[in-house]
């Protein structure tokens, strides 16, 4: 997981959302009925990316809808312990900043 975090963070960077969603979808996927905590927040995470590849398209008003399961899903990062968690809470201003620049609410 430590290196699909350092590929998303990289291609959040370069603007390449689709890839991003991709990089942490590789851990997730493998894992997404179990619904954990951790599970949920790192589907945040990648909706973050699908947000951003949205406005990227301009279709605005879809970014802001995906967003809103980012914002639903991030305050689990408190409900869990793991390896990782200390690379979520980076990630957390990184994605928040970003889509305060792009206007995404």
């Amino acid at each position: 997981m430590f290196n699909c975090i350092k590929r998303f963070k990289e291609s959040l960077d370069m603007s390449q959302y689709y890839d991003a969603h991709e990089h942490l979808e590789e851990w997730w996927f493998p894992k997404r009925k179990t619904k954990t905590p951790e599970v949920l927040f790192v589907k945040g995470l990648i909706n973050c990316a699908v947000s951003f590849e949205l406005h990227k398209k301009q279709r605005y008003e879809n970014a802001n809808i995906v967003w809103q399961n980012y914002l639903k899903y991030k305050p689990l990062v408190d409900q869990f312990e793991s390896e990782y968690k200390d690379e979520y809470l980076k990630l957390i201003p990184i994605v928040e900043i970003k889509a305060y620049d792009k206007g995404i609410k």
